[in-house]
């Protein structure tokens, strides 16, 4: 079951929700950084464990080189009665970093899997690139 998880991660982290325009170089473009949103959506009463989970896993990415420490970000939503949807956005230092994650990216990976579940349609983790947009200074 590890496998699929991970294999899957890596694929919606690289290719999913992207809003980049269409790159010409491939080789460059693995070693370009590579913003991503991160949806968990969490079983009723794990909240806690995932929010410990989200900053050991954090603490991993960082120390491995893997992450820039901006940005940064991680929200919680209340959705329809005790269920929560936590949404993530960071910055990989490449789009390569996380296709080879370490044993203990991929174990962090398994923790946050089991603590969220499907819903309404969606995986209870996706994720995909997204373009930072930096609002007009007047």
């Amino acid at each position: 079951m590890k496998q699929p998880f991970v294999f899957a991660l890596a694929i919606a982290f690289v290719t999913a929700c992207s809003t980049s325009p269409p790159r010409q170089n491939h080789a460059s473009s693995e070693s370009l950084p590579e913003t991503v949103l991160v949806t968990y959506r969490v079983r009723p009463g794990e909240e806690q464990k995932l929010q410990a989970t989200l900053s050991r896993a954090w603490d991993i990415y960082w120390k491995e080189g893997l992450v820039f420490a901006q940005p940064h970000v991680i929200i919680r939503e209340k959705e329809v009665g005790d269920k929560h949807r936590f949404v993530e956005v960071f910055t990989w230092v490449s789009h390569h970093a996380p296709d080879h994650a370490s044993d203990s990216v991929k174990t962090i990976w398994d923790q946050m899997q089991s603590l969220c579940e499907t819903r309404d349609g969606h995986s209870g983790l996706e994720g995909g690139e997204v373009e930072m947009l930096v609002p007009a200074v007047p």
